[in-house]
Formats: structure tokens, C-alpha cells, sequence
């Protein structure tokens, strides 16, 4: 692909301005006799005898060396400056990487926040976890986690038969649930929500119950 500036106004405009905030102009042109190749310190021929088009019109083969040679020169600038994955966070933070780098759990907390005591009625459990959009909701001892209780678990009690008016939220409750600090990576928080199946973490600020974080929050969010 040949590209002269005369042809592009605006970058031909841009070009004394590159020249003033750089020490030295690399141009990438199929046409070493372009203008761009004459404000250029340094030319990166990208010329092809054909283009891969079928009608040898489209930009193909062209455009495919410019970017080859782009990542190329991305990949020495990044060695040569000790460029490190959270320097691309901190000038990409909007982007997937920056957010899986440092984006922390306390960002994408539920607004809802489950929870009954150890001595909670059936009755209570479920009102908990149907207020909430999760199928989730913890038990607590003065804000101490000490297990949690699905919809999964309702189920599997109702099944039993068992008389459920005496049943408390400590006798199906599952204890020891996973947790994790607010403060912690919120992509450490989508490692665990994967290896352990599940879709709802239980967070924790200095041990105490603090929200829940969802799977597939993390998930529109980005956070793989």
C-alpha cells in the first residue's frame, strides 16, 4: 500500500508535529519516494510486487506486512524499556488486560447482601435467598461466616421429606465456605468461582462478612 501524503491531508498536516515531540520519525511506505518517506529518519520499506486480492486492487499483502512489522517494532520497544504487563494496565486501564490486572474485588460487589443467623427459621432462609439474585445467602454468628446455604441446598432438603417447621439454617447450612478479601485481585476471585464450580464467592474484609461477588458480573465485566 502506497501512502502518499498528498493524498492524506490531515497526516501530512500531522507530520511536523511528530517530528517535534520525537527524536526521530519512522515511516512505514511502499513508496520510498513518498513524502512520507522524505520527513521520515527512518524507512520501513513495506513494499509488495502484488496484493493478495484477486483483483490486485485491495490493500492485502500490503497491510498484513505494516502490521507484522508494527507488532515488531511494539514487541523491541517493550524489551528494550523493561515494558511490563502492569505498564500496560496503567496506560490501558479501560481495556480487558488492565482490568484483570488491576481491578479489585470490592469494584464489582452485588449490592445485595444475604444473610441470616445459624438459628434462622427455614422460613427466613428462604425469604434471604429469594430477596436476593444470587441463590445465595450466608450464615453468620455477629458477622462471622461460619457457612452458607444455596438454593441447591433447599432443595436437596426438601427431597428428603423431612419436617422442615424444626429444620434451622445451622443444620443444611454448608460450613467453612470459600471467601475472599475485598481488597484481593478480582481476577483471583474468578480463579477460584472456576476451579470450584460455583457462581458466587463469599467476600471478606479482615475476615468479616463484607458482600458477594458474582460469576457472571466478573464475567460482563471482563474479568477472565
Amino acid at each position: 500500500m502506497h501512502l502518499q501524503l498528498r493524498k492524506f491531508p490531515e497526516i501530512a498536516n500531522l507530520v511536523p508535529y511528530l517530528k517535534d515531540y520525537s527524536s526521530a520519525l519512522i515511516g512505514m511506505t511502499g513508496n520510498k519516494n513518498s513524502k512520507l518517506a522524505e520527513f521520515s529518519e527512518v524507512i520501513l520499506d513495506t513494499h509488495v510486487d502484488v496484493e493478495a486480492c484477486p483483483n490486485k486492487l485491495a490493500p492485502t499483502s500490503s497491510t498484513t506486512i505494516q502490521m507484522a512489522l508494527g507488532d515488531a517494532l511494539a514487541v523491541a520497544l517493550m524489551e528494550l524499556n523493561d515494558f511490563k504487563a502492569n505498564d500496560f494496565a496503567k496506560f490501558h486501564p479501560g481495556g480487558s488486560l488492565g482490568k484483570n490486572l488491576t481491578s479489585k474485588v470490592e469494584q464489582f460487589l452485588s449490592s445485595q447482601k444475604p444473610q441470616v443467623t445459624e438459628d434462622s427459621s427455614i422460613r427466613d432462609v428462604i425469604i434471604s435467598i429469594s430477596a436476593s439474585s444470587h441463590g445465595i445467602t450466608v450464615v453468620t454468628n455477629e458477622n462471622q461466616i461460619i457457612g452458607v446455604i444455596t438454593d441447591g441446598d433447599l432443595r436437596r432438603m426438601l427431597m428428603k421429606g423431612e419436617d422442615i417447621s424444626k429444620v434451622l439454617a445451622k443444620d443444611i447450612m454448608s460450613a467453612h465456605p470459600r471467601t475472599i478479601e475485598k481488597e484481593a485481585l478480582a481476577k483471583e476471585a474468578m480463579k477460584i468461582l472456576k476451579e470450584n464450580n460455583i457462581g458466587q464467592l463469599v467476600v471478606t474484609e479482615n475476615g468479616k462478612y463484607f458482600g458477594i461477588i458474582d460469576l457472571h458480573k466478573l464475567l460482563d465485566e471482563g474479568i477472565n
